[in-house]
C-alpha cells in the first residue's frame, strides 16, 4: 500500500511539475516575443538616429546604407528590412522633422476654415522663399535633392510627396471646402488635392531660380515677391480679393514664419 501510495505521489508530483514547466516555458515565449516586438522599435529608432547623422556628416551623396547600418551597429540586410533604400530613410527623418516642428502641428490642428488655408499657403511660401537664405545651405541641398530626383527614378520625390499628402493634404483639403462654403472660393470641379500640388510646384521652382549665387531671375525684393506668390495662389486656388484682402492683409509685407510646411523640399 505504502508503494502504491508512494507511486502516486510521485506520478503527481511529476505532473505538477510538469505543469508549471509548462507554464514557465509559455511565460519565457510570450516574454521573449514581446521583448522581439519591443526591440524591433527600438532598433527602428536606433537606424534612424543612426542615419541623421551620418547625413549630417556625409550627406545626402556621401552616405550609404552599408555605412547606415556600421554605424547602428547592424547587417545591411537588417536595415532593409525596416528601410527599403536610403530615399526612404531619408524620407522618414524628414517626416518626423515635420511632424516635430511645433509651428506646424499647431496649424494643422486649426479649424478647417479660409484664414487656416491662407495659413497654409502662407507658410508654403515662406518656407520655399527662405531656402536659399539658410546658413549651413542643408535646406538648399535637399531642394537640390528633390529637382535632381524629377530628372532620376523619381524614388526620392515620389516618397516625399506622399509624406507631404499625409501630412498636409487632408487639412488643405478641408480648409478649401470651409471656404468655398463661406463663398470665400469658387467651387472646383477637379481633384481639390490637385490644387495644393500645383501651388507647392509653383513656388518650389521659384525658389530653385534663387539657389545659385548669382540668382537665375530678378524677380525683385523678397518680401514683395513672397506676397505677389501668395496672391498669386490663393488667385489660383479659388479664393477672391476680398478674402485675399480680409485673410493676408494689405498692410502686411508678406513676411512669414519659419513654419516647414514645404519641409519637403
Amino acid at each position: 500500500m505504502g508503494e502504491v501510495n508512494f507511486r502516486w505521489n510521485y506520478n503527481a508530483l511529476r505532473l505538477r511539475c510538469s505543469i508549471v514547466l509548462d507554464f514557465c516555458v509559455g511565460e519565457c515565449l510570450l516574454t521573449s516575443m514581446s521583448s522581439l516586438r519591443m526591440t524591433s522599435d527600438l532598433r527602428r529608432q536606433l537606424i534612424l538616429g543612426a542615419a541623421k547623422r551620418c547625413f549630417a556628416r556625409h550627406g545626402y551623396t556621401g552616405t550609404t546604407t552599408k555605412s547606415v547600418a556600421a554605424a547602428a551597429a547592424i547587417s545591411e540586410a537588417l536595415l532593409f528590412k525596416h528601410f527599403p533604400s536610403k530615399a526612404a530613410l531619408y524620407a522618414e527623418i524628414l517626416s518626423d522633422e515635420c511632424e516635430a516642428d511645433p509651428a506646424l502641428m499647431e496649424l494643422l490642428e486649426r479649424e478647417p476654415s479660409t484664414a487656416t488655408l491662407v495659413e497654409v499657403i502662407r507658410g508654403m511660401v515662406g518656407h520655399f522663399m527662405h531656402i536659399a537664405d539658410g546658413p549651413d545651405q542643408e535646406e538648399a541641398q535637399r531642394l537640390r535633392l528633390m529637382a535632381t530626383s524629377h530628372l532620376d527614378d523619381g524614388e526620392f520625390a515620389r516618397l516625399l510627396y506622399a509624406k507631404i499628402e499625409t501630412l498636409i493634404g487632408a487639412a488643405f483639403v478641408a480648409s478649401l471646402k470651409r471656404a468655398v462654403a463661406a463663398r470665400d472660393a469658387r467651387p472646383y470641379n477637379g481633384e481639390p488635392l490637385n490644387l495644393f500640388w500645383f501651388a507647392h510646384h509653383t513656388v518650389m521652382t521659384a525658389a530653385l531660380t534663387r539657389l545659385p549665387a548669382t540668382p537665375c531671375l530678378a524677380y525683385g525684393k523678397a518680401n514683395d515677391l513672397e506676397r505677389q506668390l501668395c496672391e498669386f495662389l490663393l488667385r489660383g486656388i479659388g479664393l477672391n480679393d476680398a478674402a485675399i484682402v480680409s485673410h493676408l492683409g494689405r498692410d502686411q509685407a508678406g513676411c512669414v514664419g519659419k513654419t516647414a510646411i514645404a519641409e519637403s523640399a
